[in-house]
């Protein structure tokens, strides 16, 4: 938790207010009992009605100025445990979004959104919880034993022993929670893994009808989460009986022996009362602190798992912020391996082996290979999405790692295997790459990525809405929306990673007729179609990370084996 002090700041004005106001609610708290007792032993002894209605005017005051000071409090602590909150969870978003794809592959998603929510959502809770109770509980601990202790003090010695009795019992479930509570929380990051797989992919579940093998798996994981969640409740449960038991026996020890005391004159019965209220405010507070150590072993358990992404160092760091103003000739290469390897982190072997690949400016570059060959892999080291493990690649002649990431992936149109659109208008999705992007330059990118059909018959045109990932479209309107998103700012380099997988040959065959015809990008189109890639400048064919050809179609049908059986599969 120390860790997160920083992020305190700008909200401890109402940290340091609020338990201010809490402990004039408290005091309140302490002196009505010995009022109450004054209004039994004076008031109602005597028959006092003007006594009885001075006194009960000034308990219902005192109760007024306690319920104001309590609201005034309640507000400061949920004002700035809220503050503190909205920090950590700014913080939590901002590093990752400085997280290169191993980080996220490291965490996964549904952990990472469990943290920023539930786990910053648990010490929000304690925060509040704190600011409310660390003036309260144990300035009314102290405030009732010593009030107790002017009443009788023999009699208060009964504090002291209830007191240990009650700590024993609070760091003997302390301890046996803190375990569980961690395991729960591992629980809930898996449950939410399967959700998450089971709503994303409920159309294949259903299409191969796994309904209830999905319901089996989230069933057991589901059944695992209540098992850990009823125990850390069970034992966290047994607080409040033993505390309020150990307390309860107290009272009657009081009641016993303050019995023996008013018949011999030595406390009278509003005192024996008093001493009771005190009593009772005395277990609450050992309840409460109590319970604000539970919470506390909670959200540490969450800041362990906060800090851990906060802590998280980005494999892949952007070493330089500032344009390098280039100058570039034609002569240059526009991008150029050398000697790449790359590996997967926690991987036994490599993705890419010793890669040495030139591609010049206007060149239409297909990779090609088998499904797990390293083709993905090799495009997503243009942009940074992981750096080499062996070996450079350079954009323009310039190492990317000297590129700031904003130039370097300004430079980039991609266009990812997974089509994903985002939730707002065909606008608002368009223009990802350049924000003023005028309606000609998205009718461009439109018709290029042969979605003119289509868009023309939205009502809305390009005001049509987008569901949450494209779930209003099909698979090959959504690809071909994330065609024309990439082309929208005219690239330097476009990047088509098998994006054309959702479309039939004859669109296929015009997206890159048009693609070839209407820009001058550098063009790399990652496929496992052999049509899709023949007509390009060179084809760099891939197998288990290897480069075993490079050359145009004709060439490698007659000089690399790979290729040839991936053609001869696909067209004989």
């Amino acid at each position: 938790m120390k860790k997160l002090f920083k992020y305190f700041k700008g909200n401890r004005k109402g940290m340091v207010l609020a338990p201010l106001f809490k402990m004039v609610e408290t005091a309140t708290d302490i002196i009505i009992p010995m009022l109450i007792a004054n209004m039994i032993d004076i008031g109602v002894a005597n028959q006092d009605v003007k006594f009885i209605i001075v006194y009960g005017s000034i308990v219902i005051s005192l109760n007024i100025v306690a319920i104001v000071c309590s609201l005034i409090c309640q507000k400061f602590a949920a004002k700035s445990s809220s503050g503190v909150a909205y920090n950590i969870r700014k913080a939590m978003y901002n590093q990752i979004n400085t997280f290169s794809y191993a980080e996220i592959d490291k965490f996964g998603t549904s952990t990472l959104n469990n943290r920023i929510t539930h786990d910053v959502s648990r010490i929000r809770m304690t925060i509040s919880s704190f600011i409310r109770q660390v003036m309260r509980a144990p300035f009314l601990l102290i405030g009732s034993a010593v009030m107790a202790m002017l009443i009788d003090l023999k009699l208060s010695l009964i504090f002291l022993i209830i007191t240990p009795l009650t700590i024993g019992a609070v760091f003997l479930i302390l301890k046996v929670t803190e375990p569980l509570y961690d395991k729960t929380q591992k629980n809930l990051d898996r449950l939410s893994e399967v959700s998450r797989e089971n709503l994303q992919g409920t159309r294949v579940v259903r299409a191969f009808n796994m309904q209830d093998y999905e319901e089996e798996r989230f069933k057991t994981v589901s059944k695992n989460l209540r098992k850990s969640a009823v125990k850390v409740t069970n034992v966290s449960a047994l607080l409040n009986p033993i505390t309020s038991t150990i307390v309860n026996f107290a009272i009657i020890a009081v009641l016993w022996f303050g019995g023996f005391q008013v018949n011999i004159g030595s406390l009278s019965q509003g005192q024996v009362i008093a001493f009771v209220n005190y009593m009772t405010q005395i277990s609450f507070a050992l309840v409460a602190i109590a319970n604000i150590i539970i919470s506390f072993i909670k959200a540490i358990n969450c800041a362990k798992r906060v800090n851990e992404v906060l802590d998280t160092k980005p494999s892949v760091v952007e070493t330089n912020t500032q344009p390098l103003n280039l100058v570039l000739n034609s002569q240059t290469p526009k991008i150029e391996f050398k000697h790449a390897s790359f590996a997967y982190q926690g991987a036994n072997k490599e993705a890419i082996k010793n890669l040495n690949l030139t591609i010049y400016p206007g060149e239409t570059i297909g990779i090609i290979g088998g499904t797990g060959s390293g083709k993905s892999s090799i495009v997503n080291l243009i942009p940074r999405f992981y750096d080499t493990t062996k070996g450079e690649v350079f954009v323009d002649g310039v190492n990317v790692k000297e590129y700031s990431f904003k130039e370097l992936r300004n430079k980039i149109g991609i266009v990812p295997q997974k089509a994903v659109l985002f939730k707002g208008t065909l606008k608002e999705n368009l223009r990802w790459r350049k924000n003023d992007a005028g309606i000609e330059e998205l009718r461009k990118a439109i018709k290029i990525s042969q979605s003119e059909e289509f868009v023309s018959e939205f009502q809305d045109k390009y005001d049509h809405k987008i569901q949450a990932g494209g779930k209003n479209l099909s698979g090959g309107q959504r690809q071909r929306l994330t065609i024309a998103r990439a082309l929208v700012g005219d690239p330097e380099i476009l990047i088509l990673d098998d994006s054309a997988s959702a479309l039939d040959f004859a669109t296929d065959a015009a997206l890159r007729k048009a693609i070839k015809e209407e820009i001058n990008s550098t063009v790399i189109i990652v496929s496992q179609r052999a049509n899709t890639v023949r007509n390009a400048n060179k084809i760099v064919v891939l197998d288990n990370g290897n480069v075993v050809g490079i050359g145009k179609h004709n060439e490698l049908l007659n000089t690399c084996s790979v290729y040839k059986e991936i053609y001869d599969s696909q067209t004989r």
